[in-house]
C-alpha cells in the first residue's frame, strides 16, 4: 500500500513523450510507481479529468531576501513551482560584512526594484559568509525547495571593500581571495555563480553594481573555479545588443569547465534579428557538445504601467511628483479632476522631462507598444490594439488614451508594454527559441521588479498560451512546454532527482484542471514587510501541488505543510 496514490490522471511526465493515462504511487516523499491502475493508498487523490505533471523548476528568481521571511515564496507556489533557484544577475546578500548590509539592500533595490524598506524590515540577517547564508536558509521551514547561487556584486565588495564598489581593477590577490570564496560556497552547496555586465542594471541613481566592468582575469578566474570544484552553472546577464561579442569567452568557459554556462537571450527593438545569429551559434556549440545555453523567457518582458506602479507615461511630470506625496484616495480624487488631467497630458512638458534620458523616453513615449492589459490578459496583442492605433482612429492624443486606460477600474487600470521579445509585434521569435535544444526556460524574475513587472506567472502562461490558447500563430506541444520547465531546467542545474514523473524521483507534482487553467490580471498589493507594494498575479485551475509527496497548495489555498528544503549542490537521480 502506497502512502499516497494519485488516481486516474492524464500524465505528462516531463520527458517529452506523449501523455498517457495512469496512477502514481508515492512513498516516503518519492514516486515509487507510475502508470497503470495501482492499489489503494493510505491516501487517495482523485485526478480524473486532470493533468498530472512534475512541479515546475524555476531557475531565475530573486527571492534572496524574501526567502528569509516567506516560506511559500508567493506567488511562485500559486503557479505550481516546487523548486526555485535564486542569486541571479550577480546580486544577492552573501557574503556580506555587517556594515555593508544596507548597501547590498540598495543594490538589490536599484537593480531588481525590490523596495529597500521591505528588505530592511524583512531580512533576518544571520550570516556573513556564503556557507553561513546557506546554513541560515537550511534552518528555516518552507513549502518548496530553494537553491542559491553566489552573486558577483556581494562577493567582490566583500573581498575588495570600497575598491570593489568603485570598479577598481581586481589585483591578483583580490582574484585569488574571490576564487577561494567561490570554491568554498560551491562546496557548501551553491548551485552556481552569477554576474551581470549590463548597463541597464543600476542602483542609487546611476551607479553600476560591482562586477559590471570586471577584467577578463577576474571574470575568467571566477568562472574557472566552478570547473575546479566540478559543479555549478555560470549565469550571466549582459548588454543584450552586444551579446554576440560575449559569446567567444563564454563558449570557452563552457568548453573548459564542461559545465553549463547560461546567458540571457532576449530580442531588443534596437537589434531585432540578433537572436537568429545567437541561435546559430548555439547550434554550433550544441553540435560540439559544449554546454552553452541561451536563457529565454516564455513571453515578452512585460512592463506593467499603473498609477500605483513604478512606471507610466506621466511619471516624469512635475505635477505627478507632487501627487505622489498624497494618500491613494486623495491622489485618485485629484486624477479625476479635469484640470489635473489637462496638465498631466501636456505632451510638451513630458517630452521636456524625458529629453535627457533615452530609456525613459522609450518607455513613456512608445505608444505603439502600449496596450490595455484588460480583465483577460493578452500577452500577444496585435498592433491595431495599441494606444497609438486607438489614438489615431479616435482622433485623440496618445496621452489622453493612456490616461483613460489607467483610470479604468477605479484607477487601477494596467497598461502593458512588451519590452524585450516583441520587436516583430508577435511571439514568432519565441516560438522558434522555445523549441531549440540549447535554450533554457528562464527570466520569470520571481520576487523582483515589484512595481513594474509581474512575469512570475510564466510557468502557467507556458501551458495556457503556448499549449492551448494562442491565436496569432501556431501553438506548441503540451508535452514540450512541461518538459522545458521541469526535466530540462532541473537537469541544467544538476538536479536530477526531480523534474519527471518516474520511480525514484521526488514526488514534486502538479494536478491541473487544464480546461479551467487561466491567469487573472495582475494587481497591486501592499502585502510585503513594512506594507511594501508589489504586483502579484495568481492562477486558476491548479487542483493541487505536492512537494515531496505532501500537498502544499490545494485549490489555490495554502495547506500549511512545509516539506521544502535547501538544495545543496547537484542531486543524483535516485534509483
Amino acid at each position: 500500500m502506497h502512502d499516497t496514490t494519485i488516481r486516474g490522471g492524464t500524465l505528462v511526465d516531463g520527458s517529452g513523450r506523449p501523455r498517457f493515462q495512469g496512477d502514481i504511487g508515492i512513498d516516503d516523499g518519492r514516486i515509487t510507481a507510475v502508470g497503470g491502475k495501482l492499489s489503494p493508498g493510505r491516501r487517495d487523490i482523485d485526478a480524473s479529468g486532470a493533468l498530472v505533471t512534475p512541479g515546475w523548476v524555476d531557475v531565475h528568481t530573486h527571492y534572496d531576501g524574501q526567502v528569509t521571511w516567506d516560506p511559500y515564496l508567493s506567488p511562485s507556489t500559486d503557479h505550481g513551482v516546487t523548486t526555485v533557484v535564486m542569486g541571479n544577475c550577480g546580486v544577492g546578500f552573501a557574503p556580506v560584512r555587517a556594515d555593508r548590509r544596507d548597501w547590498l539592500i540598495s543594490v538589490m533595490e536599484g537593480v531588481e526594484d525590490i523596495p529597500g524598506t521591505v528588505l530592511s524590515e524583512g531580512i533576518r540577517w544571520q550570516w556573513e559568509s556564503f556557507p553561513e547564508y546557506l546554513d541560515a536558509l537550511d534552518a528555516m521551514p518552507r513549502a518548496l525547495d530553494v537553491g542559491a547561487q553566489i552573486p558577483h556584486s556581494a562577493l567582490r565588495t566583500y573581498v575588495m571593500g570600497e575598491r570593489g564598489v568603485t570598479h577598481d581593477e581586481a589585483e591578483p590577490a583580490d582574484i585569488k581571495a574571490m576564487v577561494a570564496l567561490v570554491r568554498e560556497g560551491l562546496r557548501a552547496g551553491a548551485l552556481g555563480f552569477s554576474t551581470s555586465r549590463t548597463i541597464i542594471h543600476k542602483y542609487q541613481g546611476r551607479k553600476y553594481p560591482p562586477g559590471t566592468f570586471a577584467s577578463p582575469d577576474e571574470i575568467l578566474g571566477l568562472a574557472r573555479a566552478l570547473g575546479e570544484v566540478g559543479h555549478g552553472v555560470f549565469q550571466m546577464t549582459s548588454n543584450h545588443t552586444q551579446m554576440e561579442s560575449e559569446l567567444p569567452w563564454l563558449t570557452q568557459v563552457a568548453r573548459d569547465n564542461r559545465l553549463p554556462v547560461a546567458f540571457a537571450l532576449v530580442q531588443t527593438d534596437q537589434t531585432p534579428d540578433t537572436w537568429k545569429r545567437l541561435l546559430a551559434a548555439l547550434d554550433q556549440t550544441h553540435a560540439e557538445g559544449v554546454p552553452l545555453y541561451g536563457a529565454v523567457a516564455g513571453r515578452p518582458a512585460g512592463i506593467l504601467m499603473a498609477w500605483l506602479g513604478s512606471i507610466h507615461p506621466f511619471m516624469a511630470h512635475p505635477l505627478w511628483q507632487q501627487l505622489l506625496t498624497l494618500p491613494w484616495d486623495q491622489r485618485l480624487a485629484r486624477l479625476r479632476d479635469p484640470d489635473v488631467r489637462a496638465q498631466l497630458t501636456d505632451a510638451a512638458v513630458l517630452q521636456s522631462a524625458a529629453q535627457h534620458d533615452s530609456r525613459l523616453a522609450y518607455l513613456t513615449q512608445g505608444f505603439h507598444k502600449m496596450f490595455a492589459l484588460g480583465t483577460e490578459p493578452d500577452y500577444e496583442p496585435a498592433p491595431e490594439h495599441s494606444v497609438a492605433a486607438i489614438a489615431q482612429r479616435e482622433g485623440r492624443s496618445p496621452l489622453q488614451v493612456v490616461y483613460d486606460l489607467l483610470m479604468a477600474d477605479e484607477g487601477r487600470g494596467i497598461v502593458y508594454f512588451p519590452s524585450f521579445n516583441y520587436a516583430y509585434n508577435d511571439l514568432s521569435q519565441l516560438h522558434t527559441e522555445l523549441q531549440h535544444p540549447r535554450t533554457m526556460m528562464s527570466l520569470a524574475d520571481g520576487g523582483a521588479h515589484c512595481g513594474y513587472i509581474c512575469d512570475v506567472s510564466m510557468p502557467t502562461f507556458m501551458l495556457t498560451h503556448w499549449a492551448r490558447d494562442r491565436k496569432r500563430g501556431p501553438t506548441l506541444p503540451l508535452e514540450l512546454m512541461v518538459q522545458r520547465q521541469t526535466r530540462d531546467t532541473a537537469a541544467i542545474y544538476g538536479l536530477h532527482d526531480r523534474g519527471q514523473l518516474r520511480p525514484g524521483a521526488l514526488a514534486d507534482i502538479n494536478i491541473i484542471d487544464f480546461d479551467r487553467l487561466s491567469l487573472p490580471p495582475p494587481r497591486v498589493a501592499f502585502d510585503l514587510p513594512a506594507g511594501g507594494r508589489r504586483l502579484v498575479q495568481g492562477a486558476r485551475g491548479y487542483v493541487a501541488t505536492l512537494k515531496s509527496g505532501q500537498v502544499i497548495m490545494q485549490q489555490g489555498e495554502r495547506t500549511g505543510a512545509l516539506p521544502g528544503k535547501l538544495v545543496r549542490g547537484p542531486r543524483s537521480a535516485a534509483a
